[in-house]
């Protein structure tokens, strides 16, 4: 299979390109990338995207920013940072991309605990994961037998405990080889319409 991974040189994406590789063709794009790059917050950017691309068998997006801060400073400004990228910017990947996959494939979107099991200053991070939720599920219902469409949603992930962990107090954090197994059952599975839930 020929598999487009977005955000693919981010601590999540490192490691489920890792995975994919021991068995498929992948093409790794994201913002600083030189062969394909892509700012998916710009459609114009992600349709230039594919036309670098070519048709592919699945696409999977772990790119995607959204501010946190203090509820009583967040600037509207700030909620237009997550709607314009992590929600904007995969509602409209999968809007183009479903134009270059070819028969079979799918598309796996991701986003977070955050949408379940908010923490503080994550007023507008909750809310993007959320809408993509709820986005995935009801669009879901139009693409059956066109592509399957399923979303990621991690808890705290093992390689960025460390950084996270003040704001995640008492979480487990998810095991490196869980979050490979999790984006495969998206990928290779038969889920269509699922919110893939791993928080613990």
């Amino acid at each position: 299979m020929k598999i487009l991974i977005i955000g693919g040189n981010g601590t999540i994406g490192k490691r489920v390109v890792r995975s994919f590789r021991k068995h498929h063709e992948v093409l790794i794009a994201s913002r600083n990338d030189e062969q394909f790059p892509v700012d998916i917050s710009d459609s114009s950017s992600i349709q230039s995207l594919f036309s670098k691309t070519g048709s592919v068998d699945a696409i999977v997006n772990i790119a995607g920013e959204a501010k946190w801060a203090p509820f009583d400073s967040i600037s509207e400004e700030d909620y237009y940072i997550g709607i314009r990228s992590k929600m904007m910017g995969q509602v409209n990947l999968t809007h183009i991309g479903v134009r270059y996959l070819d028969q079979g494939g799918s598309i796996t979107l991701s986003t977070g605990i955050l949408a379940d099991d908010p923490v503080p200053m994550t007023a507008s991070a909750a809310m993007v994961n959320g809408a993509i939720h709820s986005f995935v599920q009801a669009a879901a219902l139009e693409l059956r037998g066109v592509c399957r469409l399923n979303v990621v949603s991690l808890g705290l992930v093992e390689d960025s405990a460390e950084k996270y962990k003040d704001y995640f107090p008492g979480h487990i954090p998810i095991s490196m080889s869980r979050v490979d197994l999790v984006y495969e059952r998206a990928v290779f599975g038969s889920d269509h319409g699922k919110v893939i839930r791993v928080y613990a």
